[in-house]
């Protein structure tokens, strides 16, 4: 079968890409950047960009199934960035979708879509979009994942899948940055007793969107529905960036900054990161300080009994491996 991946110069686009070819697909990736990994791989690479509707639907000629992972996954910058790639290079997936006959449709979505700033504990898909976001990240977000689902007909099959703050081997945002912090003396976390998250090991996140390609069909019990993904272990987060830590063998770090501060800090940095002439993100966000500060676990059990997914790697091994990958290399994460 030939699938299209985009986003593929990414963690989630790059690892469902090589699980793919190797369960014997004819995969074709679609991103920006240059990326001769993917092609040491026998992946055949596009480069292009999501605002180009043309680009897109060439990308997409000849496909059965596209993945659309692509996304601008920031928390700072100007908005029409994020629509841009967004929600219009979502729109233009569709329209090539449509255009080329493409049977089925598989969007990479995020929990933040439904996130108002308060706790998320044990909620499901029922949970509605709020009414206002902290960032334009999952504003856009939102709207590609509404986009996706209403374009479910008897043409075009779609699901959305949501996993949940994704880490593992191979990642080159969020171990990466809590390593180089925890290096320069610069990692502070937020206390706040009580909080549990339920991150999501790399190959859970794949294994979730396998198993969307072998259910997704026109009809079936997933379409046009989106699901939460994570490891189904709700944990204090610094528990999970103190296992982290380990894997790296560096200290431990305790949390000492309460909520509260880390909402004035962050409202400072970014009141700072808005003059004229000051470049680059704040280092804490008001978004990111909610989140931070509230739980966020979730009900699985639409995925596991529509998907017949399950998370199979523990936090536990997914920290061993971690480990193993960080001694392996001289490099944080390859």
């Amino acid at each position: 079968m030939k699938i299209l991946v985009t986003g593929a110069g990414g963690f989630i686009g790059g690892e469902l890409s090589r699980r793919l070819k190797k369960l014997g697909h004819d995969v074709v990736t679609f991103q920006r950047g240059d990326y001769p990994q993917l092609e040491d791989d026998g992946i055949v690479t596009i480069r292009g960009d999501l605002a180009d509707a043309e680009a897109v639907r060439l990308a997409v000629t000849g496909c059965q199934v596209v993945f659309h992972v692509a996304a601008l996954a920031a928390v700072w910058g100007p908005a029409r960035h994020f629509d841009e790639c967004n929600v219009l290079g979502t729109e233009h997936v569709i329209a090539a979708c449509r255009l080329q006959r493409v049977e089925r449709l598989i969007f990479t979505s995020s929990p933040s879509v439904v996130f108002s700033g308060d706790h998320q504990e044990g909620i499901d898909e029922q949970v509605p979009y709020p009414e206002k976001f902290l960032a334009h990240y999952p504003r856009t977000k939102a709207l590609a994942e509404k986009a996706v689902l209403s374009a479910n007909d008897e043409n075009l099959a779609t699901v959305a899948l949501r996993p949940h703050l994704v880490w593992g081997p191979g990642d080159r945002h969020l171990v990466p940055r809590i390593l180089e912090r925890a290096r320069k003396g610069r990692l502070r976390l937020i206390d706040a007793p009580g909080t549990l998250i339920d991150a999501t090991y790399i190959d859970n996140v794949i294994d979730a969107h396998v198993a969307a390609l072998d259910v997704l069909r026109i009809g079936s019990p997933c379409c046009g529905r989106c699901y939460f993904i994570a490891n189904g272990e709700p944990i204090e987060l610094h528990r999970l960036i103190a296992g982290i830590l380990k894997a790296a063998h560096l200290e431990v770090i305790k949390p000492d900054v309460s909520p509260r501060m880390a909402w004035w800090i962050a409202t400072l940095l970014e009141w700072l990161h808005r003059i004229p002439g000051v470049t680059g993100e704040p280092s804490l966000t008001r978004f990111t300080a909610k989140q931070l500060s509230t739980s966020h676990w979730f009900d699985l059990s639409a995925a596991r009994n529509d998907l017949c997914w399950e998370p199979r790697i523990s936090t536990e091994d997914g920290l061993q491996r971690l480990a193993d990958s960080l001694t392996q290399t001289s490099e944080p994460v390859r």
